[in-house]
């Protein structure tokens, strides 16, 4: 049953609704080149699998080697969803893990399962995923 007050209360509705669904903080996907996406995927699975390998023969090895600890990444790249596909990239790769992203989305804490040098490691996520998804993601 369609009645002139159902009509007017989803006219109200439908001009009401959107003002308030417009101040939601909204970030849409912004896509770069796309054509890194093969690169970046090839890349993630070599890590993958040698990270594997190094977490396996850590694992099975002596326990004193290991040397667990956590770093702050400072982040370069702006765009939520690249940093989300950083944080995946990370997270998928044994031996590392995201633990929380900074308030400000200028810094990343991972957790690492064996920190030799936090340098080095910060200037290779930069160079082996962060760059790339700058490019993915402007």
């Amino acid at each position: 049953d369609l009645s002139l007050a159902q009509w007017l209360f989803a006219v109200v509705l439908g001009l009401v609704i959107p003002l308030f669904a417009a101040r939601l903080d909204r970030e849409f996907a912004r896509i770069g080149r796309v054509r890194l996406v093969p690169k970046m995927l090839g890349i993630l699975l070599w890590d993958v699998v040698m990270c594997n390998i190094e977490v396996a023969r850590l694992v099975l090895g002596r326990e004193t080697r290991i040397t667990p600890g956590f770093i702050w990444l400072p982040l370069e790249i702006a765009n939520i969803h690249g940093i989300a596909t950083l944080t995946s990239f990370i997270t998928l790769t044994p031996g590392t893990v995201t633990a929380a992203l900074s308030e400000d989305r200028k810094y990343l804490l991972i957790h690492v399962l064996n920190l030799k040098d936090a340098d080095a490691l910060i200037a290779d996520i930069k160079r082996r995923y962060e760059a790339p998804l700058m490019e993915i993601f402007p």
